[in-house]
């Protein structure tokens, strides 16, 4: 079979944008690989463990069997005689990459959650799950690994009805478990499907299993009842004991899916032909760019919501959500559209930041490759080179009819290091890789620590910044130092306090005059920075009152107890004077400055910590060992469970008693445990520890 390509005349109707997310080795690219072969988009399985599947190009991927970039494939299935395009986004399970599946859902119509058939719903499960209802995008589920020891598609229904959704619903039981899964019953049309062998190539009908016929039924009946809902007709048809069309129930379906009132579950062992299934249910089942409402966004100047509707003729509009720095070919910032068209060769115009780009050249991306096209349309997704100040989250549209679609957020980085050249010919190079790399991730931060003339890298654990420091080395060739991780610790305020701020100096000729009362409150946690103007009478000049606010920000960045971050408080400006001659910007920058300074001392300044959610497995015997160790470590346990022959322990601990604990756990395990770790929030340090970090002395300090 010819590959196909892109086809501009290809009915919206029939596109599907989708994501792979999952947890970490649930096999996401595994699936993607055998989604590609069986719609002959390759003729040879890719296999992770041998670093040769097509979306894991990087060479980091390849020598570690882990996907860090998410990566853009295209394919083509053939349902009820049509043709159908699939956009495929393939993410990252690890939680230091969360950053590329954010993204990735932002611009997404649709999802496929992979989950380990043997361990269920797992941490980043519940994130990718979580980032997914954000954005309201659709999903459908697969039960992956049934085939290995322990794979249970029962237990994994039952866990992801328990912690993600009850609106959670099979469409097949499996045939056979563990080593002898050989197939599956589609519920949907009453048949039961065989394989002769992993390898094999073809579907093949069969009777349905006695001994599977009672849980069948049963399924069956549940499935049906909960699709009869989606709609009344049916619903009467139902209650009058008639018999519901199998086009009748995939249409329902199909409607429950895209309300977010049903979420399909399938299971097997994605290497095997039951991915032909789950290819006819990505098409049934997620929405074509045609099912979505129409985009908002608001006016730049004006601020009025806006709506593009999914249309070539309404005026252009498109969200960049991803920036790679190519060596070859310069920046390609993958983009989705959401209305009208884009030429190779015209002008965009970023509203985010105004001003007006220039689309050197559009291209569609299969993984590392490109196919060069002449213009995309609403629905598309792909890559425009050449943009020079274009990030991602900025909007791109059509400069007589501007809008600003809603942006992406993204998690703070919780961890640092400082970082040197190791010669000074890396140095200037040092300078440009990091520029690069900050552009294409928004969780990786570069900071420059000005008592020690330290250059600060930070991003979203251990392995990111590993990862980081790994590619520019290899991509630009650049040796750097880094030194021991160090925990991003944040500052913020218990109480109400106020303070003066006023700063005089006369030396001859014009003087400085600026002078400031600020009152300063904790704000909501998660809630950031927020200034108020309450000056009346003009006791401070409007033309001030911004050089007082930039003052409080960039006091806020060295923080007032030991030089990190303050977060979440509210400052009021409230009174103050000055001078007809004497007084500037500058001297009400630093009177503001030193008001806030002196006003978070008295407001009982606290130190704060990321503490992280760990979920530790293990066999049975080291549950003892594993719980006295996250103990030892200002850990809380939140609970313990069993899944299969293994327990589950999942505590809450400070990021800072977590460095070199993987080593440590396969130490007390005798290789036999692992632990996932994921962000969870500030709290709190006790006092003894925050004396201990405010003096140099405290873990994970800087």
């Amino acid at each position: 079979m010819a590959i196909q390509t892109y086809d501009v005349k290809f009915d919206l109707e029939r596109i599907r944008n989708i994501g792979i997310i999952a947890h970490i080795d649930a096999g996401k690219t595994t699936t993607t690989e055998r989604l590609l072969f069986f719609t002959g988009q390759k003729h040879k399985i890719g296999e992770v463990h041998e670093g040769a599947a097509t979306t894991d190009f990087m060479e980091q991927e390849q020598e570690r069997g882990i996907t860090i970039m998410s990566a853009a494939v295209t394919c083509f299935w053939k349902l009820n005689g049509k043709d159908h395009r699939i956009n495929i986004i393939d993410t990252p399970g690890h939680v230091d990459f969360t950053a590329e599946v954010e993204r990735s859902l932002r611009v997404l119509d649709g999802a496929v959650v992979i989950f380990d058939g043997k361990m269920g719903v797992e941490p980043q499960s519940e994130t990718v799950w979580r980032q997914a209802t954000k954005y309201k995008v659709p999903r459908i589920c697969f039960a992956n690994k049934l085939n290995l020891l322990g794979g249970d598609f029962d237990m994994t229904l039952a866990s992801i009805k328990e912690r993600l959704s009850p609106k959670a619903v099979a469409l097949v039981v499996p045939i056979g478990k563990e080593t002898t899964l050989r197939g599956f019953v589609d519920l949907i049309d009453m048949k039961a499907y065989i394989y002769d062998a992993v390898e094999s190539l073809e579907l093949n009908e069969a009777p349905i299993p006695d001994e599977l016929k009672d849980k069948v039924n049963k399924w069956r009946e549940e499935l049906v009842e909960r699709l009869a809902e989606q709609d009344d007709a049916l619903m009467e048809k139902y209650f009058a004991g008639e018999e519901l069309t199998v086009e009748e129930l995939r249409s329902a379906l199909r409607k429950g899916t895209l309300a977010g009132e049903i979420f399909p579950v399938l299971g097997g062992d994605s290497r095997t032909v039951i991915v032909r299934k789950l290819l006819d249910y990505i098409t049934i089942c997620l929405p074509s760019p045609k099912d979505l409402p129409p985009v908002k966004g608001i006016h730049p100047k004006t601020e009025a919501e806006i709506e593009r509707k999914l249309e070539d003729t309404e005026p252009f509009s498109s969200l960049v959500f991803k920036i790679i720095s190519d060596p070859h070919i310069g920046t390609l910032s993958y983009f989705r559209v959401y209305s009208g068209k884009v030429s190779a060769g015209s002008y965009v115009y970023n509203s985010t930041k105004n001003l007006r780009e220039r689309v050197g050249r559009l291209v569609l991306m299969h993984a590392k490759d490109r196919e060069e096209v002449e213009m995309l349309r609403a629905g598309d997704i792909g890559a425009i080179v050449g943009l020079k100040d274009s990030y991602t989250g900025d909007t791109l549209c059509d400069e007589g009819n501007p809008i600003i679609l809603e942006q992406i957020t993204f998690a703070e980085p919780v961890i640092s290091q400082a970082i040197e050249p190791a010669t000074k010919s890396d140095e200037e190079k040092m300078g440009m890789a990091l520029a690069r790399l900050v552009k294409e991730d928004p969780t990786f931060k570069v900071s420059s620590n000005y008592e020690t003339g330290q250059t600060l890298i930070s991003g979203m654990g251990e392995l990111h910044l590993e990862i980081m420091v790994d590619r520019m080395k290899r991509e630009y060739n650049v040796i750097a130092k880094v030194g021991k991780p160090q925990v991003a610790y944040r500052e913020t305020i218990k109480a109400e306090a106020q303070a003066e701020g006023k700063y005089i100096k006369q030396s001859g000729g014009k003087g400085q005059y600026g002078h400031c009362y600020l009152k300063v409150e904790p704000n909501e946690s998660g809630k950031g920075f927020e200034f108020i103007n309450a000056i009346k009478g003009g006791s401070v000049p409007r033309e001030y009152i911004p050089a007082i606010e930039k003052g409080v920000v960039e006091t806020m960045q060295s923080g007032v107890v030991a030089g990190y971050p303050v977060v979440d408080v509210k400052v009021t400006l409230f009174d103050g004077s000055y001078h007809e001659v004497d007084s500037s910007e500058s001297a009400f920058k630093i009177a503001g400055s030193m008001a806030f300074k002196d006003a978070c001392r008295l407001a009982h300044p606290v130190l704060l910590e990321p503490i992280m959610n760990v979920e530790v497995v293990a066999p049975d015997k080291f549950v003892g060992d594993v719980t006295g160790s996250l103990s030892s470590k200002r850990g809380q346990i939140q609970k313990t469970e069993v899944r299969g022959n293994l327990h589950v322990i999942t505590a809450k601990v400070p990021l800072s008693e977590l460095f070199g604990y993987t080593t440590e756990l396969r130490s007390i395990t005798s290789g036999r445990g692992n632990a996932v770790m994921e962000p969870s929030n500030y709290d709190m340090v006790p006092r003894n520890i925050a004396e201990e970090i405010s003096t140099g002395r405290g873990k994970g300090n800087s």
